[in-house]
């Protein structure tokens, strides 16, 4: 399997080199050269397999070459065996063909969890195997940064350093991240917003001086290995609700659209999925592109679902690449223009092509509290307020009552006490046991300016477990 940059520039990579590399040196994106396809007998043949299997039946194309397949499966064995639920993702029925599937059971209690344990092992195993030592920068907005941390901290070889915006994630998201001690683990508070810290993170991917001669790996969905780890529960819900015979439609929380487009793969890699719904908060440049084919930066507002307060969504790119009949350069030529003026729109046709799939809805604070609440007094289930956003997307955009539509479960509604009370749905939330003396555990934080060289001196002074680099 070869991967090659939305953009063009870049030299094509094998998997091991694309895992390392995250961000393309002409600034793109890494998608493989060619998406495996299945057939509908071989995806329908995976029925019941336990959940690290049929990962390996669906990952398998895309590490050939580069780790042998005893290899891979161990490390999907141990990736999933930490998840809290036998069945990994298990999925919740809310209403007569209406699920939520929860993604919430790993370690820090959301989605990342799915990639970011893999990620971790899959980096101590080629870093092992090559010698060397890399230094991990990642921007979070609440999830990434924990599970990061968390799928990252055994690693022999990696410094990790994660950027949030200062005071805009919860508190327990906060913590989570905070309270995880180690030479090669650093927080770091930006006083601005994620905008600001991805933005840093792409600078010092496209400029790496500072790093005297260590490499940068990425932790956000520009990493491949995340993308690839979120295809796979999307076969696994539509194969417990009669897939392959019969169609699934999604409903996405999502702000940075690595989460969605993973489900756009599946699509491609022979899933029959007729609908997938992108659903977020008032932030909503994804839904202004799909149902008006404007994606144009606007003020970020910061909402109940900080998940999602994100002003430009990383992975866009990647379907931009597919609109555009993966024309590297074209897509160079559009996204130059999109950081000059911070408006993008697309011809006709190509819009129209990605509204047969993909509809959209931006949700605002009151009616997710509405629906968390209805959702409770009906059902009993307690959504988090990014699957309360994806529930309500879902029931609005819905094309079709005949196929069963699943919403994914991103987070543990224990991460968001402020939405669950404001719903005033009055449950009491407890941390799993795990994490219940999660407020009594020391933090270990730096403040930053939102200044990239500030930023930058920070990882040289403090890498390699504390030495400067």
């Amino acid at each position: 399997m070869r991967y090659i940059s939305t953009r063009g520039q870049a030299p094509a990579l094998n998997f091991e080199d694309v895992l390392l590399a995250g961000l393309a040196s002409d600034g793109g994106l890494y998608v493989p050269e060619n998406l495996p396809r299945f057939t509908v007998e071989e995806i329908a043949s995976w029925a019941g397999l336990p959940y690290h299997e049929l990962a390996f039946r669906v990952m398998r194309p895309f590490v050939t070459g580069s780790i042998p397949d005893a290899d891979f499966k161990q490390i999907l064995e141990e990736t999933y065996g930490v998840f809290a639920h036998s069945a990994v993702a298990p999925l919740r029925q809310l209403n007569a063909n209406e699920w939520v599937l929860e993604l919430f059971h790993g370690p820090t209690l959301a989605f990342k969890d799915f990639a970011l344990q893999l990620l971790g092992r899959l980096l101590d195993y080629v870093l092992a195997k090559r010698g060397e030592r890399v230094v991990i920068i990642g921007a979070t907005s609440g999830d990434t940064g924990s599970a990061a941390i968390e799928g990252c901290r055994r690693c022999d070889n990696v410094d990790i350093f994660i950027l949030h915006p200062h005071n805009r994630v919860s508190e327990v998201q906060r913590r989570q991240m905070t309270t995880i001690f180690g030479d090669n683990i650093h927080n770091l508070a930006i006083e601005g917003n994620f905008d600001d810290c991805q933005e840093m993170v792409k600078d010092s991917f496209a400029d790496q001086g500072f790093l005297k001669g260590t490499r940068l790996v990425a932790v956000n969905s520009i990493n491949w290995a995340r993308i690839m780890a979120q295809i796979v529960y999307y076969f696994h819900a539509a194969l417990q609700l009669g897939g392959p015979a019969r169609s699934v439609a999604f409903s996405v929380p999502t702000g940075n659209f690595g989460d969605i487009f993973a489900g756009y793969l599946a699509r491609n890699m022979g899933l029959p999925i007729n609908q997938l719904v992108v659903a977020t908060n008032r932030n909503d440049i994804l839904h202004r592109f799909m149902s008006g084919n404007r994606y144009d930066k606007d003020t970020l507002h910061p909402s109940l679902s900080p998940s999602m307060d994100i002003m430009v969504s990383s992975n866009f790119e990647r379907l931009l690449f597919d609109l555009h009949g993966r024309n590297g350069a074209a897509v160079a030529e559009l996204m130059a223009a999109f950081k000059a003026s911070g408006k993008l729109s697309v011809e006709d046709e190509r819009w129209a092509e990605a509204r047969k799939l993909f509809d959209s809805l931006a949700v605002d604070d009151a009616q997710t509290c509405r629906t968390i609440a209805e959702v409770f007094a009906a059902t009993g289930e307690l959504l988090d307020p990014h699957t309360a956003i994806g529930v309500y997307a879902a029931r609005e955009c819905r094309r079709s009552l005949a196929v069963p539509m699943v919403t994914l479960g991103t987070a543990h509604p224990v991460k968001f006490p402020e939405a669950v009370e404001k719903a005033g749905v009055g449950k009491a939330l407890e941390l799993p046991a795990h994490l219940a003396d999660l407020f009594e555990r020391p933090e270990r934080c730096t403040v930053l300016k939102n200044d990239l060289k500030a930023m930058q001196a920070f990882v040289s002074e403090h890498g390699n477990r504390g030495k400067p680099l």
